[in-house]
């Protein structure tokens, strides 16, 4: 039996408890106890100390919504292009590349909601049998949408076929095939996209594209297969409706309302605001897309009604976690720790913002041995140069970075 102790400064066990000048000792791939230095007895000679007395113990960071088979291109031309132009294999082998990079940056799992052709289940399964070195992965396979709806829109030459990019379903029946199909795939969770709206339709930018009769049949099926349901939103009634019906987590949801985030708290509802994809839109998607003055309102709007919403659903107590949207116009790996930073901006302490990037994400992925540092659990561990309690940034910073992911460190920065 191997044994390694952590001497840090401070030890976040991502529950919301702090103990400074703390300790953890794991055995194996698993911590075997963990608390204040002052109380650790003796240990076997053979024991390998790091001893980082300057340095913060946390959990390893989950990333609750990303999209590992996409680049990150702005330019929507080029992100449509690399769809169409690469086969299902080398979507599922660059994937691999852009996996590795996001553990690389302390995310020791992530949840992935949609993928061409479902491939990252498939790197799901080879990240799991050891073949590559990745994150723990939570896969979708493809979204659901009605036809034409939100990831099935047009824009694409009438000759190029759309099949594989997402699962088109209409009426109930469709959408409860949908959801076994892609459990029968291998899908570890379902994904649903229930309203669109964008700065090309602005007059309502919550609109429904799913029916309530189909939203429930989703979610009834979804939850009699044991898995859970994330819904794409810009917000509005809908949101509120799904909610009531049993809905797992809202994604993106930048028009929230007082009644929707109470019916949130109340069900057990997540709120994943993916803030940097939608900050990063607001910032470039006018200079490199062409989006036009009235679009730039909606954008502007849109970036109002995200902060406001981020502060309705905190206040109403309702559990967020952190994800960015990551692949979608967002490189992998190197911004992710910046959705923690924005969280703080928006209001959270950073023990929150820690807490929503660890204990909160392995719930909504129901990744029940890792997220939190306790006694019998899997040691997923970031061990970061400095105090991250006082200032979340220096997670941006790959040199400050040493990562553990079943025990075993992958990554050491600096």
């Amino acid at each position: 039996m191997s044994q390694t102790v952590f001497l840090v400064g401070k030890l976040l066990d991502g529950a919301g408890g702090v103990i400074e000048q703390g300790f953890l000792l794991m055995e194996n791939n698993r911590i075997a106890a963990l608390g204040r230095k002052a109380d650790l007895g003796e240990l076997p000679a053979n024991t390998t100390v790091v001893n980082a007395p300057h340095s913060t113990l946390l959990p390893g960071l989950i990333d609750s919504h990303v999209h590992l088979a996409y680049s990150g291109a702005i330019e929507s031309r080029a992100f449509r292009t690399e769809a169409s132009e690469m086969s299902y294999p080398l979507l599922a082998l660059r994937a691999a590349k852009h996996a590795r990079e996001t553990l690389e940056w302390g995310y020791t799992a992530v949840r992935d909601l949609n993928a061409p052709g479902g491939v990252i289940i498939d790197l799901a399964r080879a990240i799991h049998a050891g073949y590559v070195v990745g994150p723990r992965v939570v896969a979708c396979g493809l979204g659901l949408s009605i036809t034409g709806g939100h990831m099935d829109k047009g824009g694409w030459g009438d000759h190029v076929s759309l099949e594989g990019m997402t699962a088109p379903c209409d009426g109930p029946d469709q959408f409860q095939r949908g959801v076994r199909e892609q459990v029968k795939r291998g899908a570890t969770c379902i994904k649903i996209n229930l309203c669109g709206g964008s700065f090309r339709d602005w007059a309502t930018p919550w609109k429904q594209e799913m029916t309530d009769a189909e939203i429930e049949a989703a979610i009834d099926e979804t939850h009699r297969l044991e898995k859970k349901v994330a819904a794409h939103t810009s917000g509005g009634p809908s949101v509120t409706t799904a909610v009531r019906m049993g809905l797992d987590s809202v994604e993106h949801g930048r028009w929230l309302d007082q009644e929707c985030v109470e019916a949130m708290a109340e069900k057990g509802t997540y709120y994943v605001p993916t803030l940097l994809v939608q900050e990063n839109h607001f910032e470039h998607s006018w200079e490199l897309q062409g989006v036009n003055e009235q679009g730039r309102r909606w954008l502007e709007l849109g970036r109002e009604a995200m902060w406001e919403s981020l502060m309705l659903a905190r206040a109403a107590g309702v559990k967020c976690s952190t994800g960015t949207d990551a692949g979608f116009m967002l490189p992998h790996g190197s911004v992710n720790a910046r959705e923690i930073e924005l969280f703080v901006r928006g209001g959270f302490t950073p023990l929150e913002a820690i807490t929503a990037a660890t204990k909160h994400g392995a719930e909504l992925l129901d990744l029940d041995e890792v997220g939190t540092l306790e006694v019998s659990k899997i040691a997923d561990l970031l061990l970061v140069q400095g105090d991250v309690l006082a200032d979340v940034r220096i997670l941006q910073k790959q040199e400050n970075l040493r990562v553990f992911k079943d025990g075993v460190e992958l990554v050491r920065g600096g």
